[in-house]
C-alpha cells in the first residue's frame, strides 16, 4: 500500500536527516499540506496521497537544503502561525523566550488583562516579535521598523494573519537620518533581535540557514560584532520614555560585552539571561536617568 509519509522519510534519511528529525519533519508537512493528525498519519489515512505529488517535489527542496519552514511558507511562533519566505529571517524557539520575558516584566506593571505601553521592535523581519506581543499584550500599540521593503510587507501580513495590529515603518536605525524624530521620549519597550553574527562564524552554520537564510538579517563584519547593539542604545537614550526598558537578543559569545556596553552608556539594572539550552541569549536594561 502506498505510503507518502513513509516516503516523505525514507527521502529525508536517504539525504542525511536524522531518523528523528526525518519524522518531525514528515508529521509536520502532513499537517500543514494534508491538514492530517498524527494519529490519521500512522494509520495511512488515504487522503494523504491526494497531495503525494506536491509533498514529493516539496520534500526534494527539502533535502536539497532549502529550509523547511521556507518550503512550507510558514513557522509556528509563540503559539501563532508567522508567514515567512525568503528575505525574512524565521523565527527561533529563543525568540519566543524573550518575547516572554518582556510581557512577564511588563505585567507587574499593568492591569491583569491591560498593556496601556508603546512597544517598539526593531529589525523586525517577519514581525514575529512584533505581532507576538501585540496578541499576547492587549491595548499595547506596538510599532515595528525595519530597512528591507520585504520584511515590512511580511510583517504587515503577519499582523492580518493573527488578527493583531502593528504600525510598519521603514527605519535605517545605522543612519541617524532616517529616524523619526516623533518618536523621541515615545517607547516604554524597544526590543531587537538584530543581526549578531560575526562573519567568521558562516563556515560554522548549518548550511540551510547558510545557504538560504537573509545576509541583511543574519550577520555583522568581524571587526563590529556590538555594531546594532551599541547603535540601538544610543538611539534608546533618546526614544525611551522616562524608565523604558531595551531588550536584546544577543550573540551568546558578546554576552558580558554587551552588558559592559549598556553599563558605560548609563543604563540601569542591566541584566543578562540565559536561554533555554544555557546560552547567554538576552539582555534587558533600563534607560539612563
Amino acid at each position: 500500500m502506498k505510503n507518502v509519509y513513509r516516503d516523505i522519510k525514507r527521502v529525508l534519511m536517504e539525504n542525511h536527516m536524522a531518523e528523528g528529525e526525518a519524522k518531525a519533519v514528515a508529521l509536520l508537512m502532513m499537517e500543514k499540506v494534508c491538514g492530517m493528525t498524527t494519529t490519521e498519519v500512522l494509520i495511512n489515512e488515504p487522503k494523504g496521497e491526494m497531495h503525494r505529488e506536491e509533498l514529493l517535489a516539496m520534500v526534494q527542496r527539502i533535502a536539497e537544503g532549502e529550509p523547511v519552514q521556507y518550503v512550507l511558507g510558514e513557522a509556528d511562533f509563540c503559539g501563532m502561525s508567522i508567514k515567512v519566505r525568503p528575505g525574512v529571517l524565521i523565527p527561533r524557539k529563543e525568540t519566543e523566550e524573550l518575547v516572554n520575558w518582556i510581557v512577564e516584566s511588563l505585567h507587574s506593571n499593568c492591569q491583569p488583562s491591560t498593556f496601556n505601553c508603546q512597544l517598539l521592535d526593531i529589525g523586525t523581519g517577519s514581525g514575529c516579535i512584533a505581532v507576538a506581543l501585540a496578541k499576547k499584550m492587549e491595548g499595547a500599540e506596538v510599532e515595528a521598523w525595519d530597512v528591507s521593503e520585504v520584511a515590512l510587507q511580511v510583517a504587515k501580513e503577519n499582523a492580518e494573519r493573527n488578527d493583531v495590529e502593528v504600525k510598519v515603518r521603514k527605519v535605517d536605525v545605522l543612519s541617524t537620518v532616517n529616524c523619526p524624530l516623533s518618536a523621541v521620549n515615545s517607547y516604554d519597550v524597544v526590543v531587537s533581535n538584530p543581526p549578531y553574527i560575526c562573519e567568521e562564524e558562516k563556515k560554522e552554520m548549518e548550511r540551510n540557514v547558510a545557504e538560504h537564510e537573509p545576509e541583511l538579517a543574519l550577520f555583522v563584519p568581524n571587526e563590529s560584532p556590538l555594531l546594532f547593539y551599541r547603535k540601538i542604545a544610543l538611539l534608546g537614550c533618546s526614544i525611551l520614555a522616562e524608565g523604558g526598558r531595551l531588550f536584546f537578543e544577543i550573540n551568546r559569545r558578546f554576552g558580558a560585552e554587551v552588558v559592559r556596553l549598556l553599563e558605560g552608556m548609563g543604563y540601569r539594572d542591566v541584566e543578562l539571561r540565559k536561554d533555554q539550552f544555557g546560552n547567554d541569549r538576552m539582555v534587558k536594561a533600563i534607560k539612563p536617568l
